[in-house]
């Protein structure tokens, strides 16, 4: 793999965990339960 696809991919990653953050903030992170399957039956 050379440097400059190796740099978009960061790239991209760091864009993708930036934009899911925001849509955490967005729902107000307590109801994790709704998104998460929860296994503790």
């Amino acid at each position: 793999m050379d440097q400059g696809s190796t740099h978009e991919f960061v790239e991209k990653l760091q864009e993708r965990q930036a934009k899911d953050k925001k849509n955490r903030q967005k729902q107000g992170d307590n109801a994790p339960a709704k998104k998460l399957p929860n296994h503790k039956h």
